[in-house]
């Protein structure tokens, strides 16, 4: 079988909630797609008419998280001729998520010396959905003459949430301002999330921690065990005495990756909580909020990146195998047809495939991470039978892990054997005077072949296709091979003969074999002495 270059490469796009909102036919001038690489499980394809239809509710956010696009790749196999299509599914996101605080209420403690234009940063509310319908404004209600919320980013994925003071606060005026946070975000109709801002008016401490770093970056194993280091996050206050005294904590969050570590409140350490998986997340990205003694805090953010190791055998998947195996099947023909994938990344990922001990058969790349098992040489089912073939995927990881798959090959028969006479001739003897139908003798012959192929048939040939057939005096039975002599023989006049036997295997087409069968007529003392002379005759 030829491999064969992909000849398209198609791109769909479907709306995230929708079941069977669109379908798409996929169909050559020579078949239908026969297998599926990597193929979603939200979508089911109709191998007869090449239509692709969605199977279940989409949900982007759970297919592809934060990402800006989401497209669900997969490979279409088609046979007759092998061809293969890269597909591209992409899914758009409709506004089905309101924003959400991490908390319901947040208390902040600020100083009556806090100058106006001062900003306090917020854990912002976080939207699931993407692009325009994602968070667009933040506001305050009711308005207040002391606070109003900013809104922007630094970077692309760097957003941030501020209250800013518009005016000099006073303890003894007021003591506790409260209000609503709202976040908005740009669907149509837009949706909308809050949280309760609790101010607490302080004296005095008018330094907020600051972290040595904005952003920090640290890897860890996937296989570090629980209780490591990963990092420590450090954050110093110019006020002494509890309003310098700092605390950590993580800032809630709606993501899952706080619940992977922790963090020492006194010194800042994060360490691992639990087995980690590159596979499943390859980035963790944390929220640390120092606190000092009198309240006021600020916010970095760490970066774990977990670094794979080599903790994922290969995997092998058969697409087509053919078995049995017709002994004439030509060098080249493809027995089987199989894909290898490996989870890891890197060097952890990459696969070698080997057959092992075979001179019969050999593995070659059919297309990407697609190999042929094919044959190299004729068979002989007489030969040998049956073939067990293990082919073995190894990565090339420190240590390499391994996976064998075993395919049995059984050789199917072709009528390749001519039967063979245990005997290269025979002789047989009869009395002559013999009576009729007379068992002889019996010649037989086998056939290397199995079942029809194997089925031997007897019966008499002309020794010479041009001669009469053979003589009717005897027979041979077609099932076992016994010879008769179908009437009495006259030693004065046939002492000998010989016939040519047949042996016919049932297969298409039949092979034959002969044997010369010789048959001795034995003399018996039935004729009286003839005197010639002198003649007897009267006178």
């Amino acid at each position: 079988m030829e491999s064969a270059q992909p000849e398209a490469s198609c791109l769909l796009i479907g709306r995230e909630l929708g079941y069977n909102t669109w379908q798409w036919f996929l169909q050559t001038k020579s078949a239908f797609a026969i297998g599926v690489t990597g193929f979603p499980p939200h979508f089911r394809l109709d191998r007869g008419t090449g239509r692709l239809v969605v199977a279940d509710r989409l949900d982007r956010e759970e297919l592809c998280g934060q990402s800006a696009t989401c497209t669900l790749p997969f490979e279409l196999l088609l046979a007759n001729p092998l061809q293969f299509f890269r597909v591209e599914v992409a899914v758009q996101d409709v506004n089905d998520h309101s924003p959400v605080f991490p908390e319901e209420r947040v208390t902040f403690k600020i100083l009556e010396t806090s100058n106006p234009g001062s900003r306090f940063p917020l854990e912002g509310a976080r939207d699931l959905d993407v692009g325009s319908n994602s968070i667009q404004a933040y506001s305050i209600s009711p308005d207040n003459e002391y606070f109003s919320v900013s809104f922007g980013s630094q970077s692309e994925d760097d957003k941030y949430v501020e209250l800013v003071l518009e005016m000099p606060l006073d303890r003894e005026e007021q003591a506790e301002v409260g209000f609503s946070l709202i976040a908005v975000d740009g669907g149509s109709p837009p949706r909308s999330g809050t949280t309760q801002i609790h101010i607490v008016v302080l004296d005095v401490n008018d330094n907020a921690p600051v972290f040595t770093e904005e952003r920090y970056v640290a890897q860890v194993l996937e296989n570090a065990p629980e209780g490591s280091v990963v990092i420590s996050v450090v954050a110093t206050d110019r006020d002494v005495g509890i309003n310098g005294d700092i605390t950590y904590q993580f800032s809630q969050a709606v993501g899952q990756s706080h619940l992977a570590f922790a963090i020492d409140p006194r010194s800042g350490e994060i360490k691992v909580t639990k087995p980690l998986d590159f596979e499943a997340a390859q980035n963790h990205e944390l929220s640390v909020r120092a606190t000092d003694g009198g309240g006021l805090s600020s916010i970095c953010k760490v970066l774990v990146e977990v670094v794979d190791v080599n903790d994922n055998a290969p995997e092998l998947v058969v697409n087509s195998f053919s078995s049995p195996l017709p002994e004439n099947a030509l060098p080249g023909t493809v027995v089987a047809l199989f894909t290898v994938r490996d989870r890891d990344a890197g060097a952890n990922g990459k696969i070698t495939c080997a057959l092992e001990d075979q001179l019969s058969f050999s593995l070659r790349p059919a297309y990407k991470n697609y190999y042929e098992l094919v044959t190299v040489s004729t068979l002989d089912r007489e030969e040998t039978a049956r073939y067990i073939l293990t082919v073995t995927a190894a990565d090339v990881g420190s240590p390499p892990l391994t996976t064998t798959q075993t395919f049995t090959v059984d050789i199917s028969d072709v009528n390749d054997n001519a039967p063979v006479f245990n005997q290269t001739s025979y002789t047989m003897h009869v009395r002559e005077n013999n009576a009729p139908t007379v068992l002889v003798g019996a010649v037989s012959a086998a056939d290397a072949d199995v079942g029809p192929n194997a089925k031997v048939t007897y019966s008499l040939a002309p020794a010479h296709p041009a001669e009469q057939p053979p003589c009717s005096c005897i027979s041979v039975n077609s099932e076992n091979g016994q010879v008769f002599v179908l009437r009495p023989l006259d030693y004065e006049q046939v002492k000998q003969m010989e016939v040519l036997v047949s042996a016919s295997d049932a297969g298409s087409p039949r092979c034959h074999a002969n044997v010369t069968v010789r048959l001795v007529v034995v003399d018996e003392n039935d004729n009286a002495p003839l005197v010639l002379y002198p003649s007897q005759q009267p006178t």
